[in-house]
């Protein structure tokens, strides 16, 4: 989100908290969306992932209020959510505030003092599309909080109590990446992320430097971390893990998979053991400045999610068939897949083209209309007003 947007958001946020509050709220807090341009499902495998913060964001306006109290509205979703925080359990059904109120229940967790909070959620991250709209969420809502109760937190600190929060009010059980790459993105740089020790470094990705462009083709399949699927992918890695003797499947070599394991947990762990080493080669391909030749690896990554790791649709593989058919260096799903997004790294020239034959693709096949639209790189998360 530039600028102009988030202020645009700020703007909007502020005059739904005074209808909600009658009075002006005490500061904004925004957080970006993410793209994941490769390392899919090798987070929770203690692996290396490398995602981008892009310039679609979610803004919080916030002010502490003194009863114990959360009440939170969103400008996307009617209804508004009011609870006592000492009543925020696992267990319960928050429905949307859900990663408001997860996050601010893993604040108290770790012993924090939250006295109440309004909140109001402004947010162009479309929700489902697996690009992080609930961790952006996350993260701008602790921001506020510790903002406002004057307790600094670190990165990682704040991170995870997204993720804690995620997993046990949200009841998705999701790896770390998406509220720290928030908080870590830079605009003109991905983020490489070690999910084992949490140490990142930025790495150049700016396709304009070379006439290229990032497409992100919303499907409109809404994806869901809670599903059974992703908790089957993550139950199926440990198991692997556990017949290979190693602490993850972050330690296993090519080899071992092969001659160690068969069926299912087989095909599982050869998607993460590949996966990490397709990071691996993005990001030196990247740091050598040669952006255009990752989108074999791209491809690559898809076909392993598509066929190993199984958590394609036919929505995903219609995106990437046609996009790679009308001109993209590559693409891929991004997220966890199950519905949700892909991503199309082509020549800005091509642009039109690779859009228009993917809502073509679409429509012949009998899907619905895709979204389609193109994003840059942006800031990680912070104070905005």
């Amino acid at each position: 989100m530039s600028t102009a947007d988030r202020a645009s958001g700020a703007t909007a946020a502020a005059q739904a908290f005074a209808r909600l509050t009658g009075h002006s709220p005490e500061g904004f807090w925004t957080s970006p969306g993410r793209v994941n341009l490769v390392g899919e499902h090798t987070d929770y495998n203690a692996g290396w992932v490398l995602p981008a913060t892009m310039n679609r964001s979610a803004v919080v306006a916030a002010g502490l209020r003194a009863d114990g109290i959360v009440r939170c509205a969103s400008l996307q979703v009617r209804g508004v959510v009011e609870m006592r925080l000492e009543d925020v359990h696992p267990g319960g059904d928050p429905g949307w505030a859900a990663p408001v109120l997860g996050a601010l229940w893993a604040m108290r967790r770790a012993g924090m003092v939250v006295p109440g909070i309004d909140l109001v959620v402004d947010s162009a991250i479309p929700i489902g599309a697996g690009l992080a709209s609930s961790a952006a969420l996350e993260v701008a809502t602790v921001l506020a909080a510790s903002g406002l109760t004057g307790v600094p937190l670190a990165a990682t600190d704040v991170a995870r109590c997204c993720q804690a929060g995620e997993q046990a009010i949200a009841g998705a059980p999701t790896g770390i990446m998406d509220p720290l790459v928030a908080l870590a993105g830079r605009r003109g740089h991905a983020v490489f992320l070690d999910c084992r020790s949490l140490e990142h470094d930025l790495v150049p990705f700016e396709p304009e430097r070379f006439d290229g462009t990032l497409l992100v083709i919303d499907t409109t399949v809404a994806h869901d971390n809670r599903s059974s699927g992703y908790h089957a992918r993550r139950e199926q890695c440990a198991q692997a893990a556990a017949v290979l003797g190693i602490p993850s499947l972050r330690d296993a070599a090519l080899d071992d998979v092969t001659t160690g394991l068969s069926g299912e947990l087989q095909r599982r762990a050869r998607h993460v053991v590949t996966e990490n080493d397709r990071v691996l080669r993005v990001t030196e391909l990247l740091r050598a400045g040669r952006l255009p030749e990752i989108g074999p690896l791209l491809d690559l990554s898809h076909a392993s999610l598509r066929d190993d790791y199984e958590v394609s649709c036919a929505e995903l593989d219609c995106a990437v068939e046609a996009a790679r058919g009308a001109g993209a260096w590559g693409a891929r799903m991004t997220g966890a897949g199950f519905g949700g997004s892909a991503i199309a790294l082509l020549p800005t020239a091509k642009r039109d083209a690779v859009a228009d034959s993917v809502r073509m693709a679409f429509a012949e096949r009998g899907h619905r209309a895709p979204h389609v639209f193109a994003v840059t790189t942006a800031d990680g998360a912070g104070r905005c007003g």
